[in-house]
């Protein structure tokens, strides 16, 4: 059974920085692309980022580029997101996923996902 946990999560202040990390179990990580996503109440699922099985490539959103940073550890079966300069608007449950792709972007492109783990960041 594939399982995805995602932690790092917290309440902060705006221009705080988190290290968000997913740890997957139940497949063979380096088989997967992984992504990080985000969402917010009421608002759709966004994504944020995605690096190759190889973490040679990595595509970012086009509003998260900056302050967003993707990275995988392979010996691990982890993927991280650091996030700096955190905006009261970044609050979000942020989710990680894999896909089967080379660097998938789209939701549809990805084959299991976490729960998500929980970013409030006041002002």
């Amino acid at each position: 059974q594939v399982r995805l946990v995602e932690s790092g999560g917290g309440s902060v202040q705006a221009g705080d920085s988190l290290k968000l990390a997913c740890v997957v179990s139940g497949r063979t990580f380096s088989n997967y692309a992984m992504g990080w996503f985000r969402q917010a109440p009421g608002k759709e699922r966004e994504f944020i980022a995605v690096i190759s099985r190889d973490a040679f490539s990595t595509h970012y959103g086009e509003s998260m580029r900056g302050r967003f940073t993707i990275d995988r550890d392979n010996s691990k079966n982890t993927v991280y997101l650091d996030i700096h300069s955190l905006k009261p608007e970044d609050t979000a449950t942020y989710l990680c996923a894999m896909g089967t792709g080379a660097t998938p972007f789209r939701i549809w492109e990805y084959d299991y996902w976490g729960q998500g783990t929980q970013v409030t960041v006041s002002s």
